[in-house]
């Protein structure tokens, strides 16, 4: 048991070291201004079955239930998969990672205004209303938070949402919990 112990927890540092390589290989595409987009036609149902699938394992290690409310058959979207599957990995790890043990964070997805919104909505302690606007800065973390985070995964979501013609917004309940929605063109059927 304790070398499982030892072999779970050089797993988990090896994970989050996998994890600040990637953010910092995405910020410093973004930084050069040469942000590698490949926009085509993208199934949703997909890319948020992969970012569920990547997450499965911390939401199990903390009693998290990650819903799917969307109805199927979910649309099409102009998007860069890759890419926005990375977006919506980190939303729902975040999401994971601030709702309190045995919570529920919930998926949802509708289309509004030729835009197909994708949201995750957590049920953590939300965001003060003065740290709103600075969420998606570089290297912001909430003050006081003792939640692990570079602070550079929601500047990255914004700047690869924004390069392929989306963008990302926050709406958060003091309290109550927070709901990142990212909203990408639709393709008309």
């Amino acid at each position: 048991p304790e070398q499982k112990n030892l072999l779970d927890n050089i797993s988990d540092d090896a994970n989050r070291l996998l994890k600040i390589t990637a953010e910092l290989l995405n910020m410093s595409q973004v930084e050069s201004g040469v942000i590698q987009m490949t926009v085509m036609p993208v199934n949703t149902q997909e890319i948020l079955e992969y970012a569920m699938d990547a997450n499965r394992s911390s939401a199990e290690q903390k009693g998290v239930k990650v819903l799917n409310i969307a109805k199927a058959p979910l649309p099409t979207v102009l998007a860069d998969s890759e890419k926005t599957a990375w977006v919506l990995t980190n939303l729902i790890s975040n999401a994971i990672r601030y709702s309190y043990d045995n919570a529920i964070v919930e998926i949802n997805v509708y289309v509004q205004n030729q835009f197909v919104n994708i949201s995750v909505t957590d049920s953590g302690q939300g965001i003060a209303p003065q740290y709103l606007s600075k969420i998606f800065d570089r290297y912001f973390r909430v003050p006081g938070s003792k939640k692990e985070g570079t602070g550079l995964g929601l500047s990255i979501s914004k700047e690869f949402m924004e390069a392929q013609g989306g963008l990302i917004v926050v709406k958060s309940d003091f309290g109550s919990g927070s709901t990142f929605t990212v909203c990408l063109p639709v393709i008309e059927s």
